[in-house]
């Protein structure tokens, strides 16, 4: 089978190739091993490269023709490290620390059913930054996740940020079940788009694609398709639907 190099399948990571902060089940697994014999194929998540390997496997460069961790912030070709930037260089320490006090102000008013530490964690792209903690057990993470759908909080933490670092250009984005992504201007997942040739096609599959979530962006850029899925199985249904309409083989 001859690899299409002008057609790339771009991944979501979370809630698309694994439930939310967990391992990837072997059919995706499988389904990416057999999928890279056909078309291209990268990852691009918001998370460092340690917690893709937690989720993917310690092989995930190996799997994928591109790796676009921390929103290709850091980017990797054939396994190699290609290209890196960082959130502290850009903002400088100053604003940076006017940030995370804003933040602390603003987690001090948020109740929610528990609270349970490290609600920071800074990544070269973006201040990561959850109400419940990122600490929290998986029964933890679900009770927040639907009350928040309730609540809101992060879609009033994203908007009480962004409207008080007009300045600085900083944006936010609702990340996974219990975050919010913070960076700069350009730097969501479209920022993976500067490091992929303009002659490649892509077609992207995530999750969190209506306005507000953290796939928002790179699935409505006009160089990607888009496809919006609801977990692990659609990801695959969605896979082959696709493979289908382009002509190629679809895995089984």
């Amino acid at each position: 089978m001859k690899l299409n190099t002008k057609i790339l399948f771009l991944f979501d990571v979370d809630g698309t190739l694994s439930p939310s902060r967990q391992k990837a089940p072997e059919m995706i697994i499988n389904m990416l091993n057999k999928l890279r014999d056909r078309v291209l194929t990268g990852f691009v998540g918001g998370s460092d490269l340690k917690k893709q390997k937690e989720q993917i496997g310690d092989n995930v460069l190996d799997i994928f023709h591109y790796g676009f961790p921390e929103n290709g912030v850091q980017f990797y070709e054939k396994g190699k490290l290609k290209d890196t930037s960082s959130i502290l260089e850009y903002l400088g320490e100053d604003a940076y620390k006017k940030l995370v006090n804003c933040l602390f102000v603003l987690l001090s008013e948020v109740d929610c059913p528990v609270k349970r530490g490290s609600f920071f964690e800074l990544r070269d792209s973006m201040l990561n930054v959850s109400p419940v903690g990122r600490s929290c057990s998986q029964e933890e993470r679900k009770e927040f996740f639907e009350y928040d759908k309730i609540h809101k909080i992060r879609e009033k933490i994203c908007e009480q940020v962004t409207g008080k670092f007009l300045d600085h250009k900083i944006k936010c984005s609702i990340g996974g079940e219990i975050s919010i992504d913070i960076f700069p201007e350009g730097w969501d997942k479209t920022y993976c788009l500067r490091h992929i040739d303009e002659s490649i096609k892509i077609y992207f599959f995530g999750d969190m694609t209506s306005k507000g979530g953290n796939d928002y962006e790179i699935f409505s850029h006009k160089r990607v398709i888009g496809h919006t899925v609801r977990g692990c199985e659609d990801t695959l249904r969605q896979v082959n639907k696709t493979l289908k309409d382009l002509g190629i083989e679809e895995i089984n």
